[in-house]
Order: structure tokens, then sequence, then C-alpha cells
């Protein structure tokens, strides 16, 4: 669990446009930063989660908020598939970076690397890929969310967008944000009678 602590910084090459960067988390500061591990490029959810943060990418940006994807895939390998048609299974016009996190340390360190796993005749294989995992980071570097989910389940984008949301409304006015709390909602005061307020409606 890494909520509330410092984010693991890391410095790792990125695919980014067809271009190569080496991009570290640090670099960032000053904005939020929503990160997310998925498994492998050339798959099949995968693939419908980066178009997905893609067709919210200015969202994001309005924001002040950076998407950052992370495979174990070698950025060569992300270029490949960033320039491969959607109709072919690529991922053709998304622009934000992808990391690439050959042999799992960034995965690791952020606690989404999946272990081995047992084989029909007892033995253990490594599975050198990570969980869907993803981070919402705030401007000071501390991860103020984290999901975590296995391979067959893509993520809601609009439900991270609305993790932002409601980070930022708290970081502004300072107001918590109830179950539900969509952007434009009111907030609710840490008093028995803001609690009482919101549920009595």
């Amino acid at each position: 669990m890494l909520v509330g602590q410092k984010a693991p910084d890391f410095t790792a090459a990125a695919a980014i446009n067809g271009e190569f960067e080496e991009l570290s988390l640090s670099s960032f500061k000053g904005k939020h930063v929503v990160m997310f591990f998925y498994p492998l490029d050339f798959t099949f959810v995968c693939p419908t989660e980066l178009m997905a943060f893609q067709d919210k990418l200015k969202d994001f940006k309005d924001r002040n908020t950076e998407v950052i994807g992370c495979s174990v895939d070698s950025q060569f390998t992300h270029a490949a598939w960033t320039s491969t048609p959607n109709s072919e299974g690529g991922i053709e016009g998304v622009q934000y970076p992808l990391l690439a996190d050959v042999g799992g340390h960034i995965a690791k360190k952020y606690g989404v690397l999946a272990g081995e796993f047992e084989n029909e005749d007892q033995s253990y294989t490594p599975a050198n890929v990570s969980y869907r995992g993803m981070f919402v980071i705030d401007k000071e570097g501390i991860v103020r969310a984290q999901v975590v989910t296995d391979e067959p389940v893509g993520r809601n984008i609009s439900e991270a967008l609305r993790l932002v949301d409601a980070l930022q409304s708290f970081e502004e006015n300072g107001s918590v944000c109830p179950a539900n709390w969509e952007k434009g909602d009111a907030g609710m005061a840490k008093t028995k009678e803001g609690v009482a307020g919101v549920i009595s409606k």
C-alpha cells in the first residue's frame, strides 16, 4: 500500500509519439500524475484501456494532470504498438508517454509485479508482467489513491478522472467528498452536521 507515501521515483526510457525520451517521475513535480501499469503490449484488454485514456487525455490535461502508462515491454515495442492501426489491434493515436519497464523493476517498486504461478506439473514459472495498477499522485509526489485489478478486469477511466477531481477539490477548498461525489457537487464538512446533511437527503 503506497497511499500517503512518496511515490517511488524512476528514470526510464519512454516512447512518446514515436520518439524516445528518458523520463523521471520527479520531473512532473507541480503536476498531478495518473500513472498506470498494464500487463503487455499487443494484447487484448490493454489496448481498450490505453485508447480510453487517450480519449480523455484532454480532460486530464485541463486538470494539470499527466497520464503515464507503463508495462514490461521495451520502448521499441511501445513505439511499434503506437504505430499499429486500431483496426489491427494497435493503439495508433496514443500521445502520452509509455514507460519501458523491461525486467519489471518499476512495477516491483509500486508493488504490482505479478508473482510466480504454478504449472500443471507443480513447477513455477515467473509471471514477469504487472497487474493493472493505477496510482493518482499529487503535485508533491505523494500517492493519494491506488487501484489494482487482476489481468482480466479492465479499468473505468472516468473513475480515474473522478479521483483527480475529488483530490483537487479537497486541495482547493478543504471539504471532503462523500460517496458518489462528482465534479460540480458540493463537498462535505468533516463534522457531524456535515455528514447528517448528506445522508439525510
